[in-house]
C-alpha cells in the first residue's frame, strides 16, 4: 500500500518554478492534495471495513403477506391449485420438524387434506413467532453466510460503490500530472530551468539594484525640479548661434550625469558607489546570457501551447467525471436486495443486504464533487485567463514608463508568456529583469567597468611616439572609451578601434594638444561642448567603416578640419548612388583621402574643391569610370588613383593646371600616347605610373620639361628611350622590376639625377656615363646581370646607398672607399664579395655616419 507522501509527490516541483504557478496553480494543487486525500481515505475504509451482511428472506414471510389474496383467488377460481410442489415439500419438512416422527405410507394429499396441514403449519409457526422473540432460524450455517455475502457484494452492490475510491484516486493523479507536466516535458523544462535561473540572478544582482535606485534618485531630482520651475532643457541642446552647430538630427548625446536616456530632462544625478568588479563581470554575463536566451525562446511558442493543452486536459477531464459522477450518487444505498440464484446451494432464492459504507462513501463522493465543481470553475477561469489577452506578447510599457530605461523592447512568445506567469507571482520579477533587457543599461555596466579597470595610470603605460614624434594613444576592442583617457591633456594623437559605444564627453576639452582622432569601425556619439571642441581644434581626422551610414554626421561639420581620411564602402546598400553627405561645412579641407569602391568621383568631393590641394581615391579593384567632377579640382596639387582598373591616363587630369604630382599607381594602363598632353601641366614635377602594363615610353615625354620624378616601376618596359634623358631637372628615376637590358649612354646627361632604381631586370653592363651623375645619392643595381662594377664609381662622392645583391659579380671595386658618404649599413652586397674588399676600404665603410660628417665640415 501506497503513503499519501509518495502520491503527492507527484505533484512537487523544485522550489524554484514557484514563480511560474500563479495563484489558480496554487489552489488546483492543493484542490488535488485534498482530492486525493478523500480517494486515499476512502480506499483505506474500503479495504479494512468494507462489507456486506445478507440475510435470507423466508418464504413463511412471503406466503403470509400473499395469504388473503390467495384465498381470495381460492374463492373465485375453486379449480386453482394453490401452492406448489416445493411449498408441498417445506410444508412436510415442518410438520415433521414439530411433531415427532411417525411411519406413514407413501399415499398423496388430497387437496383438501393439503389445505389443512398448510393451515396447520402456519398457526404452528405464529404460534412459535410469538413465543420465541430472538428471531426466525434460517438453518444456515458460517460458511454459508459468508459465501452468500461475497455473492451479494459483487452482485447486488452497484459498480461505483465498489470502486469509487480507485477511479477518484485515479482520476485525481491524472490532474496533478496534468498541472506539472509542462515542468517535466524535456523540450520545456530546460528552457523553463534556464529562465528561472536566470530570473533569480537578476533579482538578486547588485547592478538590478544600483540601477532601479539611480532610476528613484532621477525621478526623486525630477520632482525637485518640477517644483522649483526649473526650465528643463530638450533633448538636442543647441545654445550656440555658430555656422556648423548641429541641427536636431545630428547624433549628438545630451549633457547628463547618470542619466541613460535623453528623453527626460538633463539632470546631474550625484555619483553612486562603484559596482564591485566581481559583480560587474557577474552582471555583464548576465546581459549575454539574457541575450541569448532570448534569441533562442523567441523562436518558439511551445511553452504556452503546452500550457493551454494541459490546461484545456483538465477542463475536459472535470466535464468527464463531473458528467458520469453525478449520476450514481442515488444509486449508493444501505440497502439491497440479492438473487444470486444459488438456491441449490443456499436453500434460499432472495436476501436482503445492507452495505455498512453505504452512507460513509456518499458522503465522501459528495465532498469529491464538490471538489471537483471547484477545481473545474478554476480551470475554466484559467482558460479564461489565457485567451482574454494575447499572452504570446509582453510590453514593458510600464517599466519604460517608471524608469529611464526606455530602450527596453517587447518581446514575444514563450518568453512573453513567462514574464506573464511571472507577472501573476510578483511584478517585481519582471521589473528587475527588464534592466538587463535594455542596451542603455548594458552600456552604463558597461562604462563604470570600464572606468574602474582603465585608471589613468594604466592609459598612460599604452602611450606611444608615432613615427611623427607624437604622443598617440590607441584603444582596442573596449566596451567604451574610459573617462581618464580626457584628463591626458598632453595627447596629440587618439585612435579608437572597434568600440562601437563610444561617446566623447564634453571633458575632451582638457586635451589642448589633441589634433588628431581615428574612428576605425567606431561611430562615436559626441556632446555639444565637445563637437564644439573638436570643430574647433581638430585637424586630421581618420573614419574607417564597412558601410557609409556609419560615418558620424558630425564628422560632416567640422569646419576647422584639415585632413579627412574615409576608408570604406561609400556605397549605399540598396543602390549605387554615393553615400557620401556634402561636405560643404569642411571649409579648410586640405587633404581628402578615400579608399573604397567608387564607379565615379563623388560629386559632393566638389563642395570642398576651393581649397582642397589633395585628393586620393584609392579603390578596391573597382573601376572608376566616370571623372567628370575632377575638372572642377582646378587648385589640386596632388593626385592619385590607385587601384582603379584605368587602362588610359583619364583625360579630366589635363585640365587640372595646378597639378604639381600625379600616382595612377595598380591600374591597367598599357600605353601613356596622351602622355604629350602633360606639356600643358606646367607645374607637374612627379609622375607615378608604376605597377601597370606599360610596354613602351612615348618620346613626347620629353615635352614634360619640368617633370623631376618619374616612377615606371613594375611594368614591362623593355628599352628605355632617348627622350627620357632629355627630361634635365629629373632627379628619381625608378624603372625597377622591368625588362630593361641596356641602360643608355645618354644617361649621363642627368647630372641632376639623385635617386635611380634599376632592381630587377636584365642589365648586364653599366656605361661609364653613370658615373658623370655626380649627384647621386642612392643607386639600385640588384637582381640584374651585371658581372663587374667600374673603378669610377669612386667619383660618386654623394652615393649614400647602393645595392648590388643578386648579380653575377665576384669582387667589389676598391674604390668604393672613395665614397665617403657610403656606409656598410648603405651597402646591400652579399657578405662573401664584402670580405674582397681591403681591410683599410673596410674600415672606411664601418665607420661612424656622423665622424665621416665631422670631417667633409
Amino acid at each position: 500500500m501506497f503513503t499519501l507522501a509518495e502520491v503527492a509527490s507527484l505533484n512537487d516541483i523544485q522550489p524554484t518554478y514557484r514563480i511560474l504557478k500563479p495563484w489558480w496553480d496554487v489552489f488546483m494543487d492543493y484542490l488535488a492534495v485534498v482530492m486525493l486525500m478523500v480517494a486515499i481515505f476512502a480506499g483505506t475504509m474500503q479495504l479494512t471495513k468494507d462489507q456486506v451482511v445478507c440475510l435470507p428472506v423466508l418464504q413463511s414471510a412471503v406466503n403470509a403477506e400473499a395469504q388473503p389474496s390467495m384465498s381470495r383467488d381460492a374463492d373465485v377460481t375453486p379449480g386453482f391449485e394453490a401452492t406448489t410442489d416445493q411449498d408441498k415439500e417445506r410444508a412436510m419438512r415442518t410438520v415433521s420438524s414439530e411433531s415427532p416422527p411417525t411411519i406413514t405410507p407413501n399415499i398423496p394429499l388430497s387437496r383438501t387434506t393439503y389445505s389443512e396441514l398448510q393451515s396447520t403449519v402456519f398457526n404452528q409457526d405464529l404460534r412459535k413467532e410469538e413465543k420465541d422473540s430472538l428471531g426466525r432460524k434460517t438453518n444456515l450455517d458460517y460458511q454459508q453466510y459468508v459465501f452468500i455475502n461475497q455473492m451479494c457484494y459483487h452482485l447486488a452492490l452497484p459498480w461505483y460503490s465498489k470502486y469509487f475510491p480507485y477511479l477518484a484516486l485515479i482520476h485525481t493523479i491524472i490532474l496533478m500530472v496534468s498541472s506539472n507536466f509542462w515542468f517535466k516535458y524535456p523540450k520545456t523544462c530546460s528552457k523553463i530551468e534556464h529562465f528561472v535561473s536566470i530570473l533569480g540572478k537578476c533579482f538578486e544582482s547588485p547592478w538590478t539594484t544600483k540601477a532601479l535606485s539611480e532610476t528613484a534618485c532621477e525621478d526623486s531630482e525630477e520632482n525637485k525640479q518640477r517644483l522649483t520651475g526649473a526650465p528643463s532643457l530638450p533633448k538636442h541642446v543647441s545654445t550656440s548661434s555658430d555656422e556648423g552647430s548641429p541641427s536636431a538630427s545630428t547624433p549628438m548625446i545630451a549633457k547628463s550625469g547618470f542619466k541613460f536616456s535623453a528623453e527626460k530632462p538633463v539632470i546631474e544625478v550625484p555619483s553612486m558607489t562603484i559596482l564591485d568588479k566581481k559583480d560587474g563581470e557577474q552582471a555583464k554575463a548576465l546581459f549575454e546570457k539574457v541575450r541569448k536566451f532570448r534569441a533562442h525562446v523567441e523562436d518558439s511558442d511551445l511553452i504556452y501551447k503546452l500550457y493551454v493543452v494541459q490546461t484545456v486536459i483538465k477542463t475536459v477531464k472535470f466535464i468527464f467525471i463531473l458528467c458520469y459522477t453525478a449520476n450514481f450518487v442515488n444509486e449508493i444505498s444501505f440497502e439491497h436486495n440479492c438473487k444470486p440464484k444459488v438456491e441449490h446451494l443456499i436453500g434460499y432464492q432472495e436476501f436482503e443486504c445492507t452495505h455498512n459504507m453505504a452512507y460513509m462513501l456518499k458522503k465522501l463522493l459528495i465532498s469529491y464533487i464538490s471538489l471537483i465543481c471547484v477545481y473545474g470553475f478554476v480551470c475554466l477561469y484559467t482558460l479564461f485567463w489565457l485567451f482574454r489577452i494575447p499572452l504570446k506578447e509582453y510590453s514593458f510599457e510600464k517599466v519604460r514608463e517608471e524608469s529611464s530605461f526606455s530602450d527596453i523592447p517587447d518581446v514575444k512568445n514563450d518568453f512573453a508568456f513567462l514574464l506573464h506567469m511571472v507577472d501573476q507571482y510578483d511584478q517585481l520579477y519582471s521589473k528587475r529583469f527588464g534592466v538587463f533587457l535594455s542596451e542603455v543599461s548594458e552600456n552604463k555596466l558597461r562604462e563604470i567597468s570600464l572606468n574602474h579597470e582603465w585608471t589613468f595610470e594604466k592609459l598612460r603605460q599604452h602611450v606611444s611616439r608615432n613615427t611623427q614624434d607624437k604622443q598617440e594613444l590607441h584603444l582596442f576592442m573596449l566596451s567604451g572609451v574610459p573617462d581618464a583617457v580626457f584628463d591626458m591633456t598632453d595627447l596629440d594623437v587618439l585612435r579608437l578601434e572597434l568600440i562601437p559605444e563610444a561617446k566623447i564627453p564634453a571633458k575632451i576639452s582638457q586635451m589642448t594638444n589633441l589634433q588628431e582622432l581615428h574612428l576605425c569601425h567606431c561611430p562615436a556619439k559626441v556632446e555639444q561642448t565637445a563637437f564644439s571642441f573638436l570643430r574647433d581644434n581638430l585637424r586630421c581626422l581618420h573614419v574607417k567603416f564597412t558601410d557609409v551610414a556609419e560615418i558620424p554626421a558630425w564628422v560632416y561639420l567640422l569646419k576647422n578640419l584639415r585632413e579627412l581620411y574615409l576608408i570604406g564602402n561609400l556605397n549605399s546598400e540598396n543602390n549605387k548612388m554615393i553615400g557620401l553627405e556634402s561636405l560643404r561645412e569642411l571649409r579648410h579641407l586640405k587633404i581628402l583621402h578615400v579608399k573604397s569602391n567608387l564607379t565615379k568621383v563623388p560629386s559632393n568631393i566638389t563642395d570642398v574643391a576651393p581649397h582642397l590641394t589633395k585628393l586620393v581615391i584609392h579603390n578596391d579593384g573597382t573601376k572608376l569610370v566616370v571623372l567628370n567632377s575632377l575638372k572642377k579640382m582646378m587648385n589640386v596639387a596632388e593626385l592619385e588613383l590607385q587601384n582603379c582598373e584605368l587602362e588610359r591616363i583619364p583625360h579630366a587630369i589635363f585640365s587640372l593646371t595646378n597639378l604639381q604630382e600625379l600616382d595612377l599607381k595598380s591600374n591597367s594602363i598599357r600605353t601613356i600616347e596622351e602622355v604629350i598632353s602633360f606639356q600643358h601641366l606646367k607645374r607637374l614635377t612627379c609622375l607615378k605610373l608604376w605597377h601597370n602594363k606599360i610596354v613602351n615610353i612615348p618620346s613626347s615625354i620629353t615635352h614634360v620639361k619640368n617633370l623631376e620624378s618619374l616612377y615606371l616601376s613594375n611594368n614591362k618596359l623593355e628599352s628605355l628611350p632617348v627622350a627620357v634623358f632629355s627630361l634635365q631637372k629629373l632627379r628619381c628615376l625608378d624603372v625597377s622590376y622591368n625588362s630593361i637590358a641596356v641602360i643608355p649612354v645618354e644617361i649621363g646627361l642627368l647630372q641632376n639625377l639623385q635617386h635611380l632604381h634599376i632592381t630587377g631586370n636584365k642589365v648586364d653592363v653599366l656605361p661609364k656615363q653613370l658615373f658623370k651623375c655626380l649627384k647621386l645619392r642612392t643607386l639600385s643595381l640588384g637582381q640584374n646581370c651585371i658581372i663587374s662594377i667600374p673603378d669610377k664609381i669612386g667619383q660618386l662622392l654623394q652615393l649614400t646607398y647602393l645595392e648590388l645583391k643578386g648579380n653575377c659579380l665576384d669582387r667589389l671595386p676598391t674604390t668604393l672607399g672613395q665614397c665617403r658618404l657610403l656606409r656598410k649599413s648603405g651597402l646591400v652586397v652579399e657578405d662573401h664579395l664584402f670580405d674582397t674588399l681591403p681591410s683599410e676600404v673596410k674600415e672606411v665603410l664601418n665607420q661612424d655616419t656622423s665622424i665621416s660628417f665631422a670631417n667633409g665640415i
